[in-house]
């Protein structure tokens, strides 16, 4: 520090000394002005015809359908796909582009090399005039205007967060930029010594203070909404932590107590501070980075490298007094600027892709330590402040106040991150619990479809059993009734023979319930069926004190379905609408009608109606008291009426009572040989097939 401090003092001798604004310079360089730049990129080594092959390739994933089509050529492929999606114009308008772009970024590179190598040349030809500092200041000036430029269209053609970190770059250069300007005006228009201390030095230290910020973002790594949200509060912090240090280090010494020398020393220490820091972390991105990205930050770091290396070349000049504006050791500073406009071309032209975050559990956890350590450094300067007694008491004062105004800010943003990791954690309970309930209902569902397997299994066996002794039965009645019997003989004799019918029709549901049969889909009428439900279910509905009233359509067009599964559905509603009125009695109505290409059959009651709606095909749903009801039985007719491609609707009535609406395709073409009944009266005895069995509750 003993030495920079020493270069101070010879800068401000020579600016005594010299009459013109030559040694004003000398202290902008002595800045170290670590511009986040990048080298200047060489022009890319690649033709016109390589960037159409570029983009080729890049729409091969999307045509290699039509190139791995054998006989295809390549101009039908290109043709073929693009004239049903994209158009050959718009792939000829991005191959105008890509040259175009290509073509201007290989003219600002040359105008921006163009620039450093005249530089070059004034500052070994030309003597230490005016004339040297005019063309230098505008040669930076121009550009850093170009660099802004440059980083621009990584602006609008971005999104999210990698919009936020060109911006937050464009930003820096600019405040680089806005310096120059507040130099160049002093210099050239003013034509004298830029006043020290200048109050535009904050620009100066401000300009890096962004790009710290935008590498913060990370922009190389996909990253959730929530760690992007606490990463920018904890970076957030650490911006504020610097802006502290500045007015706690700096701004004393210009306001509260006006002292040159050490002013120059605390920003000279600061900014070189805040450099390496800035370096630091372009290297830490840069070596974590892939593909794209690490190209870019690898010239990011190395245009700052070269800014960092010219203050120091500039500073070896300065305690020599061999350094004047516009002299040779502002060639590496000019040559980081045009390195700016370089990585910003670059960058546009690589487009580079984010990758996946780490899975590090680690990941972010340093930002956050780093944050409450920037927090809990500022008693330790309040208590410097307080305690130094080398330090003026007005300059105590004043940073006794900033430091308790930071303090202010600093808990008021980490209230804020508080209060989002408190709602974090409570969101992140409540889906601990949900998933939890959801587990354990899973669970019970698996419980109960393994229960339902074996009930089938065994269903399904006993069924098979009882066929074989049925048939024989059903047999001996049909021999029984052929043989000479009085007639009251013979009624017992058909009488046994129906029940025994009625036994195999039971039977037969059995199967088709444990799915031990294939559903065979018939010609049915809608009407039919309807009239058997409510047949079936006669004795309940009288013992229940419930009317019966039907509205059957006429001319209905017939469906195509499974008779017995169909009546299943209707006995299931129709034994739900008697438990709704159990107690009260009231109006079972079942309506048909037809509604467009479909054919609706109603059942409607006067119960209470359902409490959910939306939820009684859900599986397990019940409102019905433990062990009266497993809920599987509407999700089971919700599954019957999917299987024949209709739909089955439930709501409350206006009136109130429960409505469930069931519509089915109509059958408008006239249905082939191998599906249609071969009589009418085979689709009538479908249609009244019989249901023994209590619907399941």
């Amino acid at each position: 520090m003993a030495r920079k401090t020493r270069a101070v003092a010879s800068q401000r001798s020579m600016r005594r000394i010299s009459p013109g604004p030559t040694g004003a310079r000398s202290r902008h360089r002595n800045r170290c002005r670590s511009g986040r730049n990048g080298n200047r990129v060489r022009p890319q080594n690649r033709g016109v015809a390589t960037d159409i092959i570029a983009i080729l390739i890049e729409e091969q994933a999307e045509t290699c359908s039509w190139l791995d089509t054998p006989g295809r050529s390549l101009n039908a492929a290109v043709t073929g796909y693009y004239g049903s999606n994209v158009s050959l114009s718009s792939l000829v308008s991005r191959i105008a582009a890509r040259v175009s772009m290509t073509k201007r970024s290989h003219i600002c590179i040359l105008i921006a090399s163009g620039l450093v190598v005249a530089q070059s040349i004034a500052s070994l030809v030309l003597r230490k005039t005016f004339a040297l500092t005019v063309f230098s200041d505008l040669t930076q000036c121009a550009l850093l205007l170009c660099g802004t430029l440059s980083l621009l269209p990584n602006v609008a053609v971005t999104r999210g967060r990698t919009r936020l970190f060109w911006a937050l770059m464009t930003l820096g250069v600019a405040f680089w930029l806005a310096y120059q300007l507040l130099w160049t005006y002093f210099e050239v228009i003013l034509r004298r010594d830029v006043p020290n201390p200048f109050v535009g030095d904050v620009v100066l230290f401000l300009h890096i203070v962004p790009m710290m910020a935008a590498l913060a973002l990370q922009p190389h790594v996909e990253q959730d909404d929530r760690t992007a949200r606490l990463g920018s509060l904890d970076f957030a912090l650490l911006l504020i932590w610097w802006l502290y240090l500045y007015l706690f280090a700096v701004i004393p010494w210009q306001y509260a107590h006006t002292n040159e020398t050490t002013y120059e020393h605390a920003l000279n220490v600061l900014y070189l501070t805040e450099k390496m820091v800035f370096l630091a972390g372009l290297a830490l991105v840069w070596t974590r980075s892939k593909g794209a990205w690490r190209t870019v930050y690898a010239h990011w770091f190395g245009a700052s490298l070269v800014y960092a290396l010219s203050s120091y070349v500039a500073n070896w000049g300065i305690e020599r007094h061999t350094y004047y504006t516009g002299s040779f050791y502002d060639v590496p500073l000019v040559a980081s600027m045009a390195w700016v406009i370089g990585v910003g071309l670059l960058a546009l032209d690589l487009s580079p892709k984010q990758m996946p975050a780490p899975l590090s559990p680690g990941h972010g956890v340093w930002v956050a330590r780093l944050g409450m350590v920037a927090i809990f450094s500022l008693p330790v300067f309040a208590a410097w402040s307080v305690f130094d007694p080398s330090t003026p008491p007005d300059v105590s004062t004043f940073r006794l106040v900033v430091t308790l105004a930071t303090m202010l800010v600093m808990g008021a943003m980490v209230f804020i991150k508080q209060h989002l990791l408190d709602s974090e954690l409570l969101r992140l309970l409540r889906t601990s619990q949900e998933s939890f309930e959801n587990l354990r209902r899973v669970q019970a569902q698996l419980l109960q479809s393994e229960k339902l397997a074996s009930l089938g299994q065994l269903v399904g066996g006993a069924a098979h059993e009882l066929n074989n002794p049925l048939t024989a039965m059903l047999g001996y009645a049909d021999l029984l009734v052929e043989t000479p019997l009085q007639n009251e003989q013979r009624v017992l004799a058909e009488k046994i023979a129906q029940q025994v019918r009625r036994t195999k029709a039971l039977v037969s549901s059995l199967l088709s319930f444990a799915q031990q049969v294939p559903a065979e889909k018939v010609l049915l009428d809608m009407n039919a069926l309807a009239q058997t439900a409510v047949k079936l279910s006669q004795p309940q509905l009288r013992a229940r004190n419930v009317q019966v009233h039907t509205e059957l359509a006429l001319d209905l067009p017939q469906i195509l379905g499974d008779s017995n599964q169909l009546l299943q559905v209707c006995l299931h509603i129709t034994n739900n609408a008697l438990q709704a009125m159990a107690q009260t009695g009231g109006v079972l109505s079942v309506s048909t009608r037809r509604h467009d290409q479909f054919v609706q059959l109603e059942f409607s009651d006067d119960g209470p109606g359902a409490q959910e709606p939306n939820r009684v095909f859900d599986p397990f749903y019940t409102t019905k008291p433990i062990g009266q009801g497993t809920g599987l039985g509407l999700s089971a007719c919700y599954g019957i009426i999917q299987e024949h491609k209709g739909k089955i609707l439930c709501q409350n009535g206006p009136q109130g009572g429960a409505i469930f609406r069931i519509e089915l395709p109509a059958v408008v073409k006239e249905a082939t040989w191998a599906e249609a009944p071969s009589e009418a009266g085979d689709a009538e005895v479908q249609a009244s097939a019989t249901l023994t069995l209590p619907p399941t509750p």
